[in-house]
Parts: C-alpha cells; sequence; structure tokens
C-alpha cells in the first residue's frame, strides 16, 4: 500500500533535481532502505524524491511530521529515529519552525553514530529544487577539494568585500577542515543543495555585514537583507555589537546569539564552492553555497571539526561578493575563484 506520501502530485520540472539528490549525491543502493522525513510544507518535493527512491527500487519509511506530533517539535519523534536504526541512508526535507533545532540534533545524533548517508534540505523549496539541486555535482566536488587543499594550509583567511566586511580568522591544526560538496558520504552528512568547505575557526575578528541572508527559523521572516543589512562586530571570537536599521532584526540575533554561553561563539568558518550558483535567493539552504564566505554562531560541529565546546545554537551569516586571501594568495575576487 502506498504513503499518502507517494501518493501526493508534484510537478515534473522537480524530477531532474530529484533524481541528483537520490542517485548523484547520496549514491542510493538498490538494497539499501531510506528514512524519507519530511512536512507539510515539503510534501510536494519530498513526493519527487519517493518517486526517485520508487524508480531505483529502494525501500523507504515516509514520515510527515505533523502526522507524528504537534508543531513545533520539542523532540523528534520516536517513531522516525527508531526507522533511521535500520537505514544506510536518510533525508530530511523540511521547513523549520522556532526552537526546532534541538529534535535536528537528536535525529544527526543517530546519524553521526550509524554513520549514515544524510541529506539535510532544511527549507527546501521549489525554486532551490529547480537551480542548485540542478548543480554539476561531480564539478562542484573537484572545485571544493581545490579550495579545501589551499584552506587548510593556510593559518589565516582574510575576507572583504565592498559593503565594508573585513574579517581575519585565525585556524588551529588540531579543528578539521570538512568538505560538503554535495556528495554526501558516511562520514559527513550535508546539506542538499551542497557545496562548501568549513571547520571551527581558532579566532574570528573584524567587521561582517550581512547583506545576504541569517540562518534558522530568522531567514524565512526576514529573507534577503540587500536593502537592509545586518552589521555585525566579532572579537576574540565573540559577537561584540550589532547594528541594523531593523531594529527587529537586530533585536531578535542579538537575543537568538545570547541562549546560551556559547551562542555568541563563531563555531563555522565556511567558504561556499557552489558554481551553479549566481546570486542570493533569500533562502540559507542554498545562500550559504555561494561562492563566498560564511560564518556561523553556535554549534561547532565538534563531532566532525574537533572542536571541543559545544551550544544549543547554530545561525548562519551570509554576504555577497567576497574577496578572500587564504595566507599570502588571493583565490577570490568580487565572488569568483580566481582558482581553475
Amino acid at each position: 500500500m502506498k504513503s499518502r506520501l507517494e501518493m501526493a502530485p508534484f510537478d515534473p520540472e522537480l524530477a531532474p533535481g530529484a533524481r541528483n539528490a537520490v542517485n548523484v549525491c547520496l549514491r542510493v543502493q538498490p538494497w539499501e532502505k531510506v528514512t524519507l522525513i519530511t512536512d507539510e510544507e515539503c510534501l510536494e518535493i519530498a513526493a519527487s524524491l519517493a518517486s526517485e527512491l520508487n524508480a531505483a527500487g529502494v525501500r523507504h519509511g515516509d514520515f510527515i511530521l505533523e502526522d507524528c506530533a504537534p508543531r513545533p517539535l520539542s523532540d523528534m519523534p520516536p517513531a522516525i529515529l527508531q526507522d533511521m536504526e535500520t537505514s544506510e541512508v536518510s533525508i530530511f526535507a523540511v521547513q523549520v519552525q522556532a526552537n526546532e533545532l534541538k529534535t535536528r540534533m537528536q535525529m544527526t545524533d543517530v546519524v553521526n553514530r550509524r554513520k549514515m548517508r544524510h541529506a539535510h534540505m532544511v527549507n527546501i523549496e521549489k525554486r532551490i529544487m529547480l537551480e542548485g539541486m540542478r548543480a554539476d555535482f561531480v564539478r562542484v566536488d573537484e572545485l571544493s577539494a581545490k579550495v579545501l587543499a589551499l584552506a587548510s594550509a593556510a593559518r589565516v583567511i582574510r575576507a572583504t568585500t565592498a559593503a565594508g566586511t573585513d574579517i581575519v580568522a585565525d585556524f588551529t591544526p588540531d579543528y578539521r577542515w570538512i568538505k560538503t560538496s554535495g556528495i554526501i558520504s558516511p562520514n559527513k552528512w550535508g546539506n542538499l543543495p551542497g557545496g562548501e568547505i568549513f571547520t571551527t575557526p581558532w579566532e574570528v575578528n573584524g567587521t561582517f555585514v550581512i547583506d545576504g541572508v541569517v540562518g534558522d527559523y530568522l531567514c524565512a521572516k526576514y529573507g534577503d537583507l540587500k536593502d537592509s543589512p545586518l552589521t555585525i562586530v566579532v572579537k576574540g571570537n565573540r559577537l561584540v555589537e550589532a547594528h541594523s536599521a531593523n531594529r527587529e532584526l537586530e533585536r531578535e540575533f542579538w537575543a537568538y546569539t545570547h541562549t546560551d554561553e556559547n551562542s555568541d561563539r563563531v563555531g563555522e568558518f565556511a567558504i561556499g564552492t557552489n558554481i551553479g550558483l549566481h546570486g542570493v535567493i533569500g533562502n540559507i539552504l542554498q545562500d550559504e553555497k555561494l561562492p563566498g564566505i560564511h560564518i556561523a554562531f553556535g554549534n561547532p560541529y565538534g563531532a566532525h571539526t574537533g572542536a571541543g565546546w559545544y551550544s544549543s545554537t547554530h545561525i548562519d551569516v551570509v554576504g555577497r561578493e567576497f574577496n578572500i586571501w587564504t595566507g599570502d594568495r588571493q583565490i577570490m575576487e568580487r565572488g569568483r575563484f580566481l582558482i581553475s
């Protein structure tokens, strides 16, 4: 008997992106089992993914969050976590709601422990399926490997923008750089669409003009910040100032980054590598993969980077058209890579 997800109609234009996810990014094999998690808002996209899994002859457990528990979730429903215990692959295509980060961490704890190949498609929307998810991820992976080699050899990376960003990040060999190019392995789950390398910085200092987007549930609320950017100042790896003409954004961002003792600490420093993207669309899932720099305050994903501290929050911030230097070598000018 087909699940409600399998019976849901979907636009055929979603199929290429779904096929990319199943066959290229996750490389799902016919003998494997997949846990597919979605919600009412992403039902059409998840239906296209289920269709590709069926076409590949793959067994999958399907879950629509609203059928399992009231939103926003207080915990990830046990039935979902139990299903993941018998799957090699999981896909999470959901629109986030406030205060649900803990439930996603409960899910990724299972992913990390079992070394599952996991596609994190938080806030996925149709435009992303038609743009970012149609990228040539093999080519993105090749570029990501080159950028990874340069970044991991550098002890200092500087980034500037015409809007006023000027940050310097120092790194330690004790923390690992991670490549999440869209080709997902058991060693590190990844966002889809993919296209970034990241680590936990030792220390970040300077000014970052957020004229792209902010992350988590604030992204859906405030969207593209080009016309009303948020300017932040970081000293000793801690957020010390945040200013915007949009006072509500300023207050809400400040409150989010002061949830716990490490919510204001830079936990992630990343370089976007998805060369299939050409501009900010107002959605963090895709925009953080845009060629350039993004940083995040809060959880450092220490299980992967090796950072020994923790935060219950994680919020990314994205700017536009970066110039980037790894050590003395400039690798990007106005958002375009200077490496082949």
